[in-house]
């Protein structure tokens, strides 16, 4: 059984959907759909991509939800119907013990992942986070711990300017 964890950026652009779809197909063909489980937490951009490929490949998705909240504080729109979608199609789904979704319901949900797979497919530009539970805090740990870490970033892929909460456009200051 192939146990195949996923952190990348949810902020990837439209235009970047499909391509980071085309370079993560052939990294997951490598198994037989009946050996293939995916764990994700089902976030918008890269976590969406990779579940919605697990599935197509007949593969089995896991999925991790870091707190109670987390469905409830994302907005309406395209990326909650698909959450809905590939979570009713998860063949199991963990629940972080954790009201409010936050770096550390976040950082736990990783330890999950990182604990149960036998390899990270990071869907990352390279770039330095510096927060707990993102995507390079990820690779840093299962780096650290010695797991494989496969980074998909295929050319012309791209990331949206980060924004905060409630300000719609603006860029953050400080990065993601």
């Amino acid at each position: 059984m192939a146990t195949i964890a996923v952190t990348g950026h949810a902020n990837l652009t439209g235009a970047s959907l499909p391509l980071v779809a085309s370079a993560l197909l052939p990294l997951l063909t490598r198994y037989p759909a009946a050996e293939l489980t995916g764990m994700s937490c089902l976030a918008a951009g890269a976590d969406t991509v990779f579940a919605d490929a697990v599935l197509a490949l007949g593969g089995r998705l896991v999925a991790v939800l870091p707190s109670a909240d987390y469905r409830a504080r994302m907005p309406e729109g395209p990326h909650a119907v698909a959450f809905d979608r590939l979570l009713r199609a998860a063949a199991e789904v963990k629940a972080m013990p954790y009201r409010r979704a936050g770096a550390p319901a976040y950082a736990a949900a990783n330890r999950l992942l990182l604990g149960r797979a036998e390899l990270l497919v990071a869907v990352w530009d390279g770039g330095p986070g510096g927060r707990q539970g993102g995507t390079a805090d990820a690779v840093a740990t299962a780096r650290a711990q010695g797991m494989p870490v496969e980074v998909v970033w295929p050319a012309g892929a791209a990331r949206r300017p980060p924004t905060r909460p409630g300000q719609k456009g603006r860029p953050l200051r400080d990065g993601p």
